[in-house]
C-alpha cells in the first residue's frame, strides 16, 4: 500500500488527511497490544465526511495509522504542547494515556518509519501546496481532524464540536479565522471554539506562512458529531453527518470564495 493517496483538484483548496488511514504493516500491527488493535485513535471516517463536498479541491490523505508514525507530529519529536499530556511522534500510549505496545519501537526504527511514511507524506503534501499556489497565487490548507469528545487524559469536560486551530492566528490571514469561526458561530445546534485546546498541528504549523501566500487552518471535531457512537465499532452516523456536511460545505466555499482577495493582498 503506498503511504499517501493524493487527488489534484484545480481549485486553491487543499485538504490534508494524516489521520484517517488504518494501515499498519502486519509485523508492526502485531506488536500493538489488544486495546491497541482497536485503533480507537483513527480520525473516523472524516475523509468520507468531506468527499465531493466543493468541486476542484485537492485532497492529501495518509493511508498508515498514526500508530505507525504520526503524519502530524514534528519530525523531530519535539512537543506541540508543552507540559500538557500529548502523544508524541510514535504514540506510545493512547488518548486515555494506556500503554499500547508488547514491545515498544526504538530510535532507529522510529527514524525509519518516519522516512518511509512520514517524510513521504509531507513531501507529497508539499509538492500540492506548491503546485496550488504556483496556479493560483495563493494555497489554502484546511487540515482535517477529529476525536472523542471525552477524553480526561487530554482535556477536561466536553470538547466543542467545532475546534479551529491557527496556532493563535499565526498560521493565516485573519480574514480566514474569522470566516471559519463565524461559520462555527453561526451552525445552530453545535458549539465552537478558535484556538483552545487544539490549536492546530505541526501540519498548520509548519506550512501556514500567510506572507508568502499560504495559508493553513486545523479543523477538530468532535467525533460525536458524525459517529453513531464514540466507541467501537466507531460506525459512520449519516443523518448525523449529513447535517455538519452542510456547515462544513458553507465553510470551504467560503475559503474557495476568499482566495483571489488572499492573492491580491500577496502580491
Amino acid at each position: 500500500m503506498t503511504p499517501v493517496d493524493i487527488l489534484e483538484g484545480d481549485s486553491p483548496l487543499i485538504l490534508g488527511l494524516p489521520h484517517t488511514g488504518t494501515y499498519l504493516p502486519p509485523e508492526i500491527f502485531a506488536r500493538l497490544t489488544p486495546r491497541g488493535q482497536v485503533l480507537a485513535d483513527t480520525d473516523w471516517h472524516i475523509h468520507t465526511l468531506y468527499e465531493g463536498l466543493v468541486p476542484g479541491a485537492t485532497t492529501v490523505r495518509a493511508t498508515f495509522h498514526r500508530y505507525v508514525i504520526d503524519a502530524n507530529r514534528p519530525p523531530d519529536g519535539e512537543s506541540l504542547y508543552p507540559g500538557q499530556n500529548t502523544t508524541g511522534l510514535v504514540p506510545l500510549t493512547d488518548f486515555d494515556g494506556e500503554n499500547i505496545w508488547l514491545s515498544e519501537p526504538d530510535a532507529p526504527e522510529i527514524e525509519a518509519r518516519r522516512q518511509q511514511f512520514h517524510a513521504v507524506y509531507h513531501a507529497a503534501l508539499a509538492e500540492q501546496v506548491a503546485r496550488v499556489k504556483a496556479r493560483h497565487g495563493v494555497a489554502i490548507l484546511y487540515d482535517c481532524h477529529s476525536i472523542r469528545s471525552h477524553i480526561p487524559f487530554l482535556f477536561e469536560g466536553t470538547l466543542p464540536d467545532f475546534n479551529n486551530g491557527t496556532a493563535n492566528g499565526t498560521t493565516c490571514d485573519p480574514r480566514i479565522e474569522a470566516l471559519v469561526a463565524e461559520k462555527c458561530l453561526g451552525a445552530e445546534g453545535y458549539t465552537s471554539i478558535l484556538n483552545g485546546r487544539f490549536k492546530g498541528g505541526w501540519t498548520t504549523r509548519h506550512y501556514g506562512q500567510p506572507q508568502d501566500g499560504v495559508h493553513a487552518i486545523q479543523m477538530e471535531l468532535a467525533q460525536s458529531t458524525h459517529l453513531t457512537t464514540e466507541e467501537p465499532p466507531f460506525a459512520y452516523d449519516a443523518q448525523k453527518a449529513e447535517a455538519l456536511r452542510t456547515h462544513l460545505q458553507s465553510i470551504l466555499e467560503g475559503l474557495v470564495a476568499l482566495a483571489p482577495q488572499l492573492r491580491a493582498a500577496t502580491r
